[in-house]
């Protein structure tokens, strides 16, 4: 069984994961606006993958005798200049998902609840690669200062990403 604070701080983190796939969403739809369809589709994936990691954490929650409370999301900011403020926003978001797993992984080491650590060490690794890749999008999107062929050349790359479901727990 796991313990209330693991479950509530469990369910907060849904939450977040949530919030995280609107939040892409949303800047989805503004790349998508601005004839950037290569970019939208990729942030599209990432609305996938963030909503796939909410249910990841419900489905482990629920696997462990905890209650699932589904807490209400604020709807993001969605005004940006430029593709560069969307993806530095990005990155540090992502940081902050960072920070938030290796929280999680703290409590359950605290609290000796090692399944619970186990099941984060995926996460874990998970944000390495989402971060680096994030940090590749900028270094590009900088060489090319967002712009000319450069930009038509990196979103028609960018279109080229496909959704893979993460593991069953």
């Amino acid at each position: 069984m796991i313990s209330t604070t693991m479950a509530t701080a469990l369910n907060e983190q849904i939450k977040w994961e949530m919030y995280s796939a609107n939040l892409y969403l949303a800047m989805s739809a503004y790349l998508q606006d601005a004839g950037l369809t290569g970019f939208s589709h990729w942030m599209r994936i990432q609305y996938q993958e963030e909503t796939a990691h909410a249910l990841k954490f419900y489905d482990f929650l629920l696997s462990r005798g905890g209650q699932v409370t589904m807490l209400s999301i604020d709807a993001p900011d969605a005004s940006w200049s430029n593709i560069l403020e969307i993806f530095e926003e990005t990155l540090s978001h992502e940081q902050e998902v960072t920070r938030r797993i290796n929280e999680l992984v703290h409590l359950a080491k605290e609290e000796r609840d090692f399944a619970t650590d186990i099941f984060l060490q995926w996460f874990v690794t998970e944000q390495v690669e989402e971060e680096e890749t994030v940090k590749d999008i900028i270094s590009k999107l900088r060489m090319i200062k967002g712009e000319g062929q450069g930009m038509l050349v990196l979103d028609k790359d960018m279109s080229a990403r496909t959704f893979t479901p993460p593991p069953a727990n």
